[in-house]
């Protein structure tokens, strides 16, 4: 074959491949995955969040460093450029593949700057590396964050034969059966439906305390959403239909909505990053 159609036929099926994209791009998003070795600086990987804390002091001291120049105060310029020109560099001392996108002309630039007083190319070099830490967040910084920080919920059992998937499935269809005997006039099977909703809420709040270790009380299904269930079995056994689903909306945004808003969201979408589909759920799509 020769050259000139080779690189016709890589041409055409880059064009063929960018239209099919074009075609779909309201179910296409493009997201960049951060590299593997970054997993390390993370929990569970790691028992501190070592790649957080290197970018807390990097925030903290660029703008420390842009307060001293502003004011001229020569001494804390160069304490702050010092740690600056510490820590910037173990971002790819962390992650190698993220090692070329530093721009150490521009640190090299500042530490020269702040040596010799020069405040305004001081105030230049540092627009330069937040440009540089911008760039790379706008490409990583959400995926990061939802990848490592997101809760995971795959691994939880509620018990040996019961997951953590399987119990919230049970909530849902809880909620939902004492909303139809409620509504149904079958006040039994509402009550005993609530009493076994209860119960599971109480068994998930078990696993709540896995993380909420530092709270002075439990911190779910909590003070109030116990009143809200007490209150619901008085509403089922002598109240109007109204007030039946009023406290039922009320407890499903309690017990169920506010912890979904938080933790659901950011886990299914974790899911979506760290769970890679196959090559046959990606042409089905």
């Amino acid at each position: 074959m020769r050259w000139s159609h080779f690189i016709f036929l890589q041409c055409l099926l880059v064009v063929i491949v960018g239209g099919i994209v074009y075609l779909h791009k309201d179910r296409v998003i493009m997201v960049k995955i951060p590299p593997a070795s970054l997993a390390q600086w993370y929990k569970p990987e790691n028992e501190r969040q070592v790649w957080l804390h290197n970018m807390f002091k990097l925030r903290r001291e660029m703008q420390a460093v842009r307060l001293y120049s502003d004011n001229k105060d020569a001494k804390h310029v160069e304490k702050w450029v010092t740690l600056l020109s510490e820590h910037y560099p173990k971002i790819g001392e962390m992650v190698p593949e993220w090692k070329k996108k530093l721009d150490m002309d521009a640190m090299t630039r500042l530490q020269e700057s702040a040596s010799s007083s020069r405040y305004q190319e001081v105030s230049s070099a540092l627009d330069d590396l937040s440009a540089s830490c911008e760039s790379c967040h706008k490409d990583y910084r959400a995926s990061t964050a939802t990848m490592y920080r997101a809760p995971d919920y795959s691994l939880i059992e509620i018990d040996t034969s019961t997951t953590f998937k399987v119990h919230m499935e049970e909530l849902s269809k809880q909620v939902n059966q004492v909303k139809i005997a409620s509504e149904d006039g079958m006040q039994d099977i509402a009550l005993s439906s609530l009493l076994d909703l209860e119960k599971g809420i109480n068994v998930l709040g078990e696993t709540c305390a896995n993380c909420h270790k530092k709270q002075d009380a439990k911190v779910y299904p909590g003070e109030t959403i116990n009143n809200t269930i007490t209150s619901l079995g008085e509403s089922l056994r002598t109240g109007t239909l109204k007030d039946q689903g009023r406290e039922l909306g009320t407890l499903a945004v309690l017990a169920c909505a506010r912890c979904h808003g938080t933790h659901r969201i950011a886990s299914d979408i974790r899911k979506l990053f760290v769970d890679r589909q196959s090559w046959a759920e990606l042409i089905k799509h």
